[in-house]
């Protein structure tokens, strides 16, 4: 007996037959795929270019504008990768190493580093007791980040931003006080493996604070650095959910500072044609009959975005 797959409707139907085999599982978002690092450890069109200012502007880090890039990707070459390596940290950026806890429990890589602080990204409120032990007897800070899930990991992304900006710069003004102590502050951020929920927050944090770096290219810095990391398609896409969160703030962001200028309160206008001396007029709203013309300008034909939609597609699921 043909079973309910078997015995489909577009196969008993006289007008049309499927053209395409018949999917029966739930529907899932496309794959992110992320190009592997080349023998050369070389990502193309990966570049970092300049540190971003957060919005909030209660911590000041344009200091790191000043740290060399150059060369950062290549440090780590994949033909140097070694089974054995995935037990260290490795260096991201000059101030943000990615490792896992057996390498935050080692003192001697701490000195040698001149790591000034531990961020922990740990399930619960408890462990990695032996990390903060080595931190304590290293006189190395500590941090830590919460996160029962993978889904709390995006409500997470800006604390851990705003930790490791917090220490960066308490680092900087203490040098400029202190010259004998550690010029740049280093940060290692690490987990249980080093792989998935630490390197997911390094990723946001490359995609925050640098320009032209998004959720695929910090995902390939990441990789090219630290080959072990494993982001699958879960922490993939909550990346990409955080990066367009990210575009949205920073283009409300430009177009606050765009209008602020322009907004003037009726006695700074005035203040402000005195001492120009010169008189102007300021901007009438639109009346009701401009608005209706406006109306009658829009094109009634189909939208272009939506006829773009279907172009290049040459596959149909049924035939005639």
């Amino acid at each position: 007996m043909a079973s309910h797959e078997e015995a489909a409707m577009s196969d008993t139907s006289y007008s049309h037959k499927r053209f395409q085999e018949y999917t029966y599982r739930l529907p899932t978002p496309p794959r992110i795929i992320i190009p592997p690092p080349t023998l050369a450890a070389e990502i193309p069109d990966v570049e970092i270019e300049r540190v971003i200012q957060p919005d909030d502007g209660r911590i000041d880090v344009s200091f790191l504008n000043g740290v060399d890039f150059s060369g950062i990707v290549q440090r780590n070459a994949l033909l140097e990768w070694s089974y054995e390596r995935r037990r260290q940290a490795q260096m991201i950026l000059p101030f943000l190493y990615l490792g896992p806890m057996v390498a935050a429990k080692d003192k001697s890589f701490l000195a040698k580093e001149g790591i000034t602080m531990l961020l922990a990204v740990r399930p619960g409120q408890t462990g990695m007791v032996g990390a903060f032990k080595a931190a304590q007897d290293a006189g190395v800070n500590t941090g830590t980040i919460e996160v029962p899930n993978h889904q709390a990991l995006i409500a997470a992304f800006p604390r851990a931003v705003r930790k490791i900006n917090e220490h960066l710069s308490f680092i900087h003004r203490l040098a400029q006080s202190r010259p004998e102590g550690p010029r740049m502050g280093k940060v290692l951020v690490f987990c249980e493996s080093g792989n998935e929920r630490s390197a997911t927050v390094v990723a946001a944090y490359l995609m925050e604070m640098l320009d032209d770096i998004d959720y695929v290219k910090a995902m390939q810095l990441c990789q090219a650095q630290r080959f072990c990391v494993n982001f699958d398609d879960a922490l993939k896409h909550l990346l990409q959910s955080y990066w367009d969160i990210l575009i949205a703030k920073r283009s409300v962001a430009q177009s606050n500072h765009s209008a602020r200028p322009s907004v003037l309160s009726p006695r700074n206008q005035s203040a402000e044609l005195v001492s120009n001396g010169d008189l102007q007029f300021s901007r009438q709203k639109r009346t009701l009959d401009t608005a209706y013309e406006d109306d009658m300008d829009v094109d009634d034909g189909a939208d272009a975005s939506d006829e773009a939609r279907f172009l290049g597609r040459e596959f149909a699921p049924f035939q005639d």
